[in-house]
């Protein structure tokens, strides 16, 4: 078995399952500047209530595994992003205690608010910059990063951290237009539609920089016959996001899962262009992967806890599948 391909595979896997389970309910929290009744601010809380910090499993298990399998990566990656990941983490702290403390002190819902939106937004950000810095590639001599400690901000990495608040405040969007009805629904669908607009530009400025980031990038995909293979992918993805803009004017449950698909054709763009660098553009995978024993050893584990967690968070979906209202789900 071929187990460092498995293990990319996995940990693929679990980041995209973060990237859009934990990016729907980052982007209510970004929404929440646009909203300015307490009582709607309560409606989009309580939608992701029960479900938001089983989302987050999935950033543990990303980089988890990316630790324990590709230990080379991990310490190179962490190296290079320590700072912009700090920051993240006591941004979804903030995000966290703003959930349990809103609902409880009263005589402060507003300072909570801001710090649910604002942990929100800056965890995106954070996100969405070490996207940019990954694709950009990191300064390695020797198998150690060499670089400042904020080498991670550059113009490019900043365009990236917009594109991911657009995106996942469309993906809260759509989240809540399926959850939420009424005035409510229908200043959510106003706010969605110049967001489309808004990420269908992100998206393209984004892949065209991309390319010319390194010209292996653009290799792969405007070289012949790859540019008819791969030709499906942005035709698609366009598309959908036609389509997208056409239902957030009246569909509830659509939204949402176009949504989802434009993510996953962007994720998997992403992935075509990198593969199979873990470190773009200097180490692959399977340079950095631990030892066969170690990686067959934790599959083991694996292949016990991922149907435990699909299977709870699957019926943590299924139980609050409802509409929400001021006395919850219903």
């Amino acid at each position: 078995m071929d187990y460092q391909l498995i293990w990319v595979l996995l940990i693929a896997f679990a980041v995209f399952a973060y990237v859009t389970l934990d990016g729907f309910d980052l982007g209510i929290g970004i929404l929440f500047p646009f909203e300015k009744k307490a009582e709607n601010r309560g409606k989009m809380m309580n939608a992701i209530a029960p479900i938001w910090d089983g989302n987050e499993t999935w950033l543990v298990l990303g980089g988890g595994g990316l630790y324990a399998a590709f230990p080379a990566a991990y310490s190179l990656l962490m190296t290079a992003f320590y700072v912009p990941v700090i920051i993240m983490l006591l941004a979804l702290v903030f995000r966290g205690v703003a959930f349990e403390f809103r609902f409880k002190s009263r005589d402060h819902t507003a300072h909570w608010d801001f710090a649910f939106a604002a942990g929100s937004i800056i965890a995106a950000a954070m996100q969405g910059a070490m996207l940019g810095a990954f694709i950009e590639g990191i300064d390695v001599q020797n198998g150690h990063f060499v670089g400042g400690p904020l080498d991670w901000i550059s113009p490019f990495s900043l365009f990236c951290a917009t594109a991911v608040i657009v995106g996942y405040a469309l993906l809260g969007a759509g989240w809540l237009i399926m959850k939420c009805d009424g005035p409510l629904q229908g200043r959510l669908r106003a706010i969605a539609k110049p967001a489309v607009i808004w990420m269908a530009a992100n998206l393209g400025v984004v892949s065209l920089m991309t390319t010319y980031l390194n010209p292996a990038y653009g290799e792969r995909w405007f070289s012949t016959p790859n540019i008819f293979i791969l030709a499906p992918i942005p035709l698609i993805t366009a598309g959908l996001l036609f389509w997208l803009w056409h239902a957030v004017k009246r569909r509830e449950k659509t939204v949402f899962g176009i949504t989802l698909s434009v993510f996953f054709l962007c994720y998997l763009g992403f992935g075509i262009t990198l593969f199979p660098h873990i470190v773009p553009p200097i180490m692959g995978f399977r340079e950095a992967a631990s030892p066969d024993n170690s990686l067959s050893f934790m599959l083991v584990g694996a292949a016990i806890l991922l149907p435990i967690i699909l299977g709870y968070t699957a019926y943590a979906y299924y139980v609050f599948r409802g509409k929400i209202d001021d006395a919850g789900y219903h």
